[in-house]
């Protein structure tokens, strides 16, 4: 089965349908799957909820849907830096559902394991808590997170061979294979593929049996602060 596909485009034909659900890999602007995201700016497709990370910035990332009012809600854990993404909120055109991080990660995790929910400590007692059902264990208080199950799931990664059995680089290993696992079709987008059997089995990071469509192409190397010594 070849699994890989010319370019975005091609890689979510027939994946993509307004009020569909993604999970986005990603952290602050490393490990952004921008030519997936492109396309589906491209596509025209709206009414989305995004599971991701973060929202990217005004002009990458999930950012570039958000100027387009593709992205209807957003399941987050940090929205700084995007001022459209806040100022769409504050005046209520966009949903939002805070997330800790970890339970974000873990929230995904969990779908791609099927595991529908699991129990943690992790925002007892604050506005995260609401609404959600608590357990006590051996005297200490918990909630229950639901694990993330989206139509589709599109990440990025630095090396992948030709069954998707990718390597991610530094940070973008936070959420970029949880993402992966928890969508019912993976599309990855990677900065090289390699011949299948030329990676090292213990430095995979991701399965390919997690992948279904892969694509090759150039990406921006972006830096989220640069700070420069004056003299």
């Amino acid at each position: 089965m070849n699994k890989i596909y010319p370019n975005a485009a091609a890689a979510l034909d027939g994946l993509l349908e307004d009020g569909m659900f993604i999970a986005a890999g990603g952290f602050g602007l490393c490990g952004i799957p921008e030519l997936l995201l492109d396309a589906i700016k491209e596509a025209g497709t709206k009414d989305l909820t995004f599971a991701s990370n973060n929202a990217g910035v005004d002009d990458f990332g999930i950012g570039i849907l958000l100027q387009t009012r593709q992205v209807k809600k957003m399941i987050s854990s940090y929205v700084g830096e995007n001022a459209e993404f806040m100022r769409q909120y504050l005046s209520g055109e966009l949903e939002l559902e805070f997330n800790p991080q970890g339970t974000l990660a873990e929230r995904m995790r969990a779908g791609g394991c099927g595991i529908p929910g699991f129990y943690t400590k992790t925002g007892v007692g604050t506005v995260i808590a609401e609404g959600k059902d608590h357990k006590d264990f051996n005297g200490e208080t918990y909630i229950m997170e639901e694990g993330i199950f989206a139509d589709l799931s599109i990440v990025k990664a630095w090396k992948a061979d030709e069954t998707g059995n990718a390597i991610f680089r530094k940070t973008a290993r936070n959420f970029n294979p949880p993402a992966a696992m928890c969508g019912k079709t993976c599309v990855l987008e990677v900065e090289e593929i390699v011949p299948t059997g030329s990676l090292d089995p213990d430095h995979i990071h991701l399965p390919g049996i997690y992948v279904h469509r892969i694509i090759q192409g150039e990406h921006k190397k972006r830096i989220e602060q640069r700070t420069v010594r004056e003299g």
